[in-house]
């Protein structure tokens, strides 16, 4: 029971990953793909009906991983205690900025807003990268079960690191660039007119760089916590996420020349999920690895609720998973089509 809930949790976050990803792509290219006051309301109109949708997936990871891993979710949440406070701020900022910058007609005051609105996004994709960084590299989780990590020390990964260094930057700056890409895929299949030219563009310079990022943070993965490649080769049914990885890579390339933009942004959508789906499947048992000695480190198996509560919890998780998925393609369906 305990692998089902660890499957449940990351395949929400996965899912949530797909969903806010193209929110946080538009926001980082809302800049360079709209120049006209028009123009940046039409890419706020592409994700207006959806952008608040899609961080519940977050929030309701939060609860299920709460409910099912509540040790995992005490160390994390205290543990990752300032991360969490900036995410929660960039996330304030955001909404912010799409709300405020229609009050004024202000060109300043709008200009203001769509750059908030722009760095905001940015950062939320290196803070949420480097996370996932700090998942796979470990932390100095200690006896007790606890750990607490500063923002950086020395920028080396090592038995007390810090939130940021080399590998977990590198992450992050991959994520920026993945979910750009991402994002201008989403712009070109919502919007028409010279925004869709200019995300076609853009989608491309982004994705010219998820390739080569994407070959190093996985060299940089092998050397750094090689025993995530050896779970993947020792479980050969997750093997079927690197082949989604692959096939969502050339999808992108391959779609995006012939400007099939759905199909392009679905093989995105496939390069996400089987990316963290390979990830966490490579981690799996552990949720946190810990630096300071291995038997300290938090896995699905040690900090598992009663099974009986996971018994219960699956029942009504499937019954409020399928009114979350009812109500998002109610949502799809109602503003399908391009953007007026």
């Amino acid at each position: 029971m305990e692998a089902v809930w660890f499957a449940i949790v990351s395949a929400m976050l996965a899912v949530y990953v797909v969903l806010d990803g193209f929110d946080f792509g538009a926001g980082i290219l809302h800049r360079f793909v709209a120049r006209t006051d028009a123009e940046r309301r039409t890419v706020l109109a592409a994700i207006g009906p959806v952008y608040d949708a899609n961080e519940v997936w977050l929030i309701a990871a939060g609860g299920v991983l709460f409910m099912a891993f509540p040790r995992t979710y005490a160390a994390a949440f205290s543990g990752f205690y300032l991360a969490l406070m900036i995410v929660l701020w960039l996330l304030i900022l955001r909404g912010i900025a799409i709300e405020a910058r229609s009050h004024q007609e202000n060109p300043l005051w709008r200009e203001f807003w769509d750059t908030v609105f722009s760095l905001s996004s940015a950062l939320l994709a290196v803070v949420l990268g480097t996370s996932l960084g700090n998942v796979v590299r470990g932390v100095p989780v200690d006896e007790t079960g606890f750990f607490a990590i500063p923002l950086f020390t020395d920028f080396r990964p090592g038995v007390r690191p810090g939130v940021f260094d080399w590998y977990t930057l590198l992450v992050g700056i991959f994520t920026l660039c993945l979910l750009a890409g991402h994002g201008a895929l989403y712009l070109a299949w919502k919007t028409t007119g010279p925004v869709q030219a200019r995300s076609q563009t853009w989608a491309r310079k982004a994705w010219l760089a998820v390739l080569p990022l994407w070959g190093v943070v996985t060299l940089a993965t092998v050397l750094l916590q090689p025993t995530n490649f050896t779970n993947l080769i020792a479980r050969p049914w997750s093997l079927v996420f690197v082949l989604m990885m692959a096939g969502g890579l050339w999808g992108v390339f391959h779609f995006l020349s012939r400007r099939r933009e759905l199909a392009a942004f679905l093989s995105s959508s496939a390069f996400i999920l089987g990316l963290m789906a390979a990830t966490m499947a490579g981690n799996y048992p552990f949720w946190l690895r810990s630096t300071l000695d291995p038997t300290f480190s938090l896995s699905a198996a040690n900090t598992a609720s009663k099974s009986y509560a996971l018994q219960v919890g699956l029942a009504w998780w499937a019954i409020g998973i399928t009114l979350a998925g009812g109500y998002f393609a109610f949502v799809l369906r109602s503003f399908r089509g391009k953007v007026d």
